[in-house]
């Protein structure tokens, strides 16, 4: 699909909405349905300003990513989540054919769709793949890159489990994935229950994993040439935090790296507030005025 088509779908979706009124107040969230291509792509929006998008982890649907979407919207951004090809309702093949590149491609309809320009994007776990891929596949697309939990180089002390690799059930809670099916997100000091509002669909998780087998790691590794800012959790034993310290070692200054304690691989439920802050602070710092 064009990206004239893409951004007619998308307006045609949103009623033709006015460019100063397309998504409602900040505080008010809209929920509308993207076409790319032959893919279809569930889009919540909040607030007004710059887009800023976020992108779950692997086989997850994005509501988690609630509280983060409604402070930026207050802090001035347009907070865009979207539900991957899999995903809730969101439409697209998953066959051994697709690539880390065409979830990345996407996400770039996405924002061409919204005609808003570059825009911010955020990645949590599997998703900062997807954003770092865009970067380097499209960089007139991204002012900046956000990883939350930025794994990629060093793996994890476990990887994931026969009991989740096995699991007969399409849909589960995060929380259900640690307590039932053994899977190491959090830090010991987290309580699992706060993984109830994430859904997963663990064959979904699966699939999207194996997009990025064939497509080398120093293709999406550094992120292009945009502004990178890491937040890692200390205790995250998915995406270990040397990840994020190698990725500085090896990029430099472009990379800004903020280790928390007593968080692991869902940090932006386990330090909400530190996550909030960061990431306000670097796209505010990324931003040109107007």
């Amino acid at each position: 699909m064009s990206n004239a088509v893409a951004r007619r779908t998308f307006l045609t979706t949103a009623a033709a909405a006015t460019a100063a009124g397309a998504f409602g107040a900040p505080s008010r969230a809209q929920h509308r349905t993207i076409e790319v291509g032959d893919v279809a792509l569930e889009c919540t929006f909040s607030g007004l300003g710059i887009p800023v998008v976020l992108l779950a982890n692997a086989g997850c649907s994005v509501g988690y990513f609630d509280y983060l979407a409604g402070m930026l919207a207050t802090r001035g951004f347009q907070a865009v989540s979207i539900n991957i090809r899999g995903v809730a309702g969101s439409r697209g093949s998953l066959d051994d054919g697709t690539t880390l590149h065409d979830l990345a491609g996407d996400v770039a309809g996405v924002i061409e769709a919204i005609g808003s320009g570059p825009a911010h994007l955020v990645g949590h776990a599997f998703g900062n793949r997807i954003a770092r891929c865009l970067a380097v596949d499209q960089p007139p697309l991204v002012r900046s890159v956000t990883l939350l939990a930025a794994g990629g180089l060093v793996g994890p002390s476990t990887p994931v489990g026969a009991p989740f690799r096995n699991a007969k059930q399409a849909k589960m809670k995060g929380s259900d994935c640690v307590t039932v099916l053994g899977v190491r997100w959090l830090s010991p000091a987290s309580d699992p229950r706060i993984l109830e509002r994430v859904e997963c669909w663990p064959a979904v998780f699966l699939a999207h994993l194996a997009t990025s087998r064939n497509v080398p790691l120093e293709h999406w590794w550094r992120g292009g040439n945009a502004p990178l800012l890491v937040i890692q959790g200390l205790d995250d034993e998915v995406a270990p935090p040397g990840n994020g310290h190698a990725l500085r070692e090896q990029v430099g200054e472009r990379v800004r790296v903020v280790d928390l304690p007593r968080a692991g691989h869902f940090l932006l439920l386990e330090q909400p507030e530190a996550v909030v802050q960061a990431v306000s602070e670097f796209l505010g710092a990324n931003t040109a005025p107007g």
